[in-house]
């Protein structure tokens, strides 16, 4: 059962969601994540990287305990969840009244982490992957971050007609299960089973997914497609990171998840300030 504080704090996490553009925060407390592993696994470090995105003004902070790059190491839920309880007491102090995500594909840990303390349960399967994940979610109370993905890549995908068949089937679980419509947030799953072309695609397409009546989360932080647009590693992309953002937000994207908090705050004020001033 749902605690009363627990719906007091995703009433407003959702109250706000579409007011502004929301920044949530990645927190990866992982030793091989693509862009950032190694740095924020021990208790120590996580703390403060989720101290700094607090202050810069993170709304939400998402904690990712296993790689999702390619050829990443597979954990098992017990290796999972002891990198997680390691680090997550630390975190949860240091964020404060920032609300917590757990970025995972596992049913249980998923339970173990909203009873923890977080409040959104990021499914990089829009609750395909881990039959036990709808669930999961409806019993814990937490928000839903349903991502499309896919085990592999076709050249000649619609990739509109592709979300369509997957949210489809994401949504019909859902109401399944019982988890309420205005609990969940679509992620057309950047990065994930797509050709650089059809990432870009997929971010055009929100407007065209609108009749779903549900927010977007964008997540294109220092991803591989933006190689198409800027050479070097990873931390070199953050102006294309912004950009990208930028028009995820024009296309619809009420959360955008991203390493740079600051960057992203000040860069989507001022776009918002200019929008807000068109007669």
């Amino acid at each position: 059962m749902t605690d009363t504080a627990f719906a007091r704090r995703r009433g407003a996490l959702l109250d706000a969601i579409g007011a502004r553009p929301l920044l949530m925060g990645v927190l990866n407390v992982t030793p091989d994540s693509f862009s950032d592993g190694g740095r924020f696994d021990a208790p120590e470090t996580a703390a403060a990287r989720a101290a700094l995105m607090r202050a810069e003004g993170a709304d939400l902070i998402d904690i990712g305990a296993e790689s999702t790059r390619p050829g990443h190491q597979v954990l098992s839920e017990a290796e999972e969840w002891a990198r997680l309880e390691r680090t997550l007491p630390a975190i949860r102090e240091a964020a404060g009244p920032v609300p917590l995500s757990i970025d995972t594909t596992k049913a249980a840990l998923a339970r173990r982490a909203v009873a923890a303390g977080c409040l959104v349960i990021n499914d990089q399967w829009g609750l395909q992957g881990d039959p036990a994940m709808a669930d999961a979610v409806a019993e814990s109370g937490a928000l839903l971050v349903a991502m499309h993905n896919r085990t592999g890549i076709c050249e000649d995908l619609d990739i509109v007609a592709e979300l369509r068949r997957f949210f489809d089937e994401t949504l019909r679980l859902a109401d399944r299960a019982g988890i309420p419509r205005h609990h969940i947030i679509l992620d057309p799953g950047v990065g994930f089973g797509k050709t650089p072309r059809q990432n870009l695609a997929a971010i055009a397409a929100m407007p065209a997914l609108a009749d779903y009546g549900l927010p977007w989360l964008a997540g294109l932080s220092r991803k591989s497609f933006l190689r198409q647009f800027v050479d070097g590693s990873p931390e070199d992309r953050l102006f294309a990171t912004l950009g990208a953002h930028v028009a995820a937000v024009a296309c619809g994207a009420a959360i955008v998840r991203v390493h740079d908090v600051r960057a992203h705050r000040e860069a989507l004020a001022a776009w918002s300030g200019v929008m807000g001033a068109r007669p």
